[in-house]
């Protein structure tokens, strides 16, 4: 990643109310660039964006599917690029509204794409599906990025459909696949499990930790313990989805799917996570639910193939595990006791970019 590059770059951000959003309107700012964030208002309180009160970056509050709110954002931002984080991001809630599940996801990441033909000086379109995106047989070894897409569940289907969907639209319509298309080149990222300080979604493990940790009871109630999944520090495919636009920007062959995950050695399953955090943060206790019958189905086995992007963009993971976890538990205690979340997540992305320059 080269902060060069950014400064002074107009960017825009969907999904920047988002976890993962915030934290990376707040790096692009840091470095400088020119941001401007497109997305629904945040839906929990507290919300890391409603923490930071990011005034360097441009806000607009409205749907993807809001054409004419679209428009208008993009003909005012002039983006030079575009990561497209904004997502119906939560499986449960997928079950309990798979209409409004499909729409966001697949027709929001349409109308962007659609949208943003008419951006003149558009050069870099990061588009951010999911590793559920993959059609998941629990095979033991990683899906690389040729592998099927599916989706057992709305939110998986969903986020395979929209990779789909994306890689259509940037056929039909972008560099290099379309013969007098847009310049800009489209390439599509599915990151493993994301974990990290700021993240109060509901139904996510870490917030459901967090919130038993520092609750009165401090009780962590835990489902599905042994499913094991790729858990990765936010930063780290926010650096790769950085990393990527700037190939974009010019090299024809850097357009389509990437995967950013762990190293497999850094997997742990449900309970290691939950009982790694709880150390962490030095209380709760953790209890195991019963299982339902009616529960929804979850995955127990799911990891990346990331080797295109170690080999050909030169991305591969600095913190291992026990890092991930002692950001993560660092970030919510010393939001606990009191310290303002722009300054934990400055001092978070510092020791982060100290960490890469010394790999």
């Amino acid at each position: 990643m080269t902060p060069d590059f950014w400064s002074g770059r107009r960017v825009l951000v969907t999904g920047h109310t988002g976890f993962k959003g915030a934290w990376l309107v707040r790096w692009l700012a840091r470095m400088g660039a020119e941001v401007t964030g497109y997305a629904r208002a945040a839906e929990t309180a507290p919300a890391l964006w409603t923490l930071l009160g990011e005034g360097r970056v441009r806000s607009v509050i409205a749907d993807l599917n809001d054409r004419a709110r679209l428009d208008a954002a993009l003909a005012e931002a002039r983006p030079e690029v575009i990561v497209h984080l904004a997502a119906q991001a939560l499986v449960r809630r997928s079950y309990r509204d798979p209409v409004e599940t499909f729409a966001s996801n697949v027709m929001g990441t349409v109308q962007l794409l659609d949208a943003a033909r008419a951006c003149p000086d558009l050069r870099a379109v990061v588009v951010a599906t999911s590793d559920k995106a993959y059609e998941n047989v629990e095979q033991i070894w990683g899906y690389r990025e040729t592998d099927a897409l599916g989706g057992r569940d709305p939110y998986s289907g969903s986020k395979g459909a929209a990779d789909i969907a994306a890689a259509a639209m940037a056929r039909s319509f972008f560099a290099p696949l379309a013969t007098g298309g847009h310049p800009a080149r489209v390439g599509i990222v599915r990151a493993g499990n994301v974990i990290g300080g700021g993240d109060w979604s509901e139904d996510r493990l870490v917030p459901d930790i967090v919130r038993g940790c520092l609750g009165a009871e401090g009780r962590v109630l835990l489902r599905a313990p042994h499913s094991v999944r790729p858990w990765q520090h936010v930063l780290e495919p926010l650096r790769g989805y950085l990393m990527l636009a700037e190939r974009l920007w010019q090299d024809d062959a850097a357009a389509g799917p990437w995967n950013f995950g762990p190293e497999r050695r850094d997997e742990r399953s449900v309970l290691e996570l939950a009982e790694a955090v709880v150390a962490a943060l030095g209380r709760g206790r953790i209890e195991i639910a019963p299982d339902a019958s009616d529960a929804p189905h979850e995955a127990r086995m799911l990891r990346l193939d990331c080797t295109k992007a170690r080999l050909r963009l030169g991305w591969q993971p600095v913190t291992g595990f026990g890092d991930c976890v002692r950001l993560t538990a660092a970030w919510y205690g010393g939001w606990a006791d009191g310290r303002a979340a722009g300054d934990l997540c400055d001092a978070q992305i510092a020791e982060y970019e100290s960490m890469c320059n010394d790999d």
